[in-house]
């Protein structure tokens, strides 16, 4: 990656969402600079991650006793395009937390979703994410709102990538 690509997504609406640009929102999580202070900012932070390719910080959020011998260079492996995060409910109770969310990607020409209840623990001050439920998500409807958050119309977005 050149300084002039690192520059554009240093400048871009950080992927987690916030509508900040990632240099002011992920990339301080994703450097090592702050720690997530709640498990919603670790799922945010970790989905940025992802679509940023930041393999190793999703090992270093990743309980190791959950991580079952995932690697960086499995991760490096997908091609997945990311193309939205969705954050359905959020809760902590004490060093306990759950997330549910949809992370919506493409890949083949199919659109689909993670959709997950994931849990988190703290653990001498550091959240980590554990592991999660997966559950079965519907496309969206022609006429709903994109996925991607473009403001048009899912048919006039998104769902042109699968053809």
């Amino acid at each position: 990656m050149n300084n002039s690509d690192l520059s554009a997504i240093k400048q871009a609406s950080c992927p987690c969402g916030s509508s900040l640009p990632y240099y002011q929102c992920c990339e301080a999580y994703h450097a090592g600079l702050v720690v997530a202070e709640m498990p919603e900012r670790l799922m945010r932070s970790r989905y940025s991650a992802f679509v940023l390719r930041q393999f190793s910080y999703l090992i270093a959020t990743h309980h190791p006793d959950y991580l079952h011998g995932l690697t960086e260079q499995q991760l490096a492996l997908g091609k997945t395009q990311w193309l939205g995060l969705q954050v359905l409910s959020s809760n902590q109770q004490a060093d306990c937390g759950e997330v549910t969310f949809k992370a919506w990607f493409i890949e083949n020409k199919h659109i689909d979703a993670v959709y997950e209840c994931s849990s988190f623990i703290k653990k001498d001050g550091l959240w980590f994410y554990t592991d999660g439920q997966q559950m079965q998500t519907r496309l969206p409807g022609r006429n709903d709102a994109c996925i991607c958050y473009s403001g048009k119309k899912f048919k006039q977005c998104c769902a042109k990538r699968m053809s």
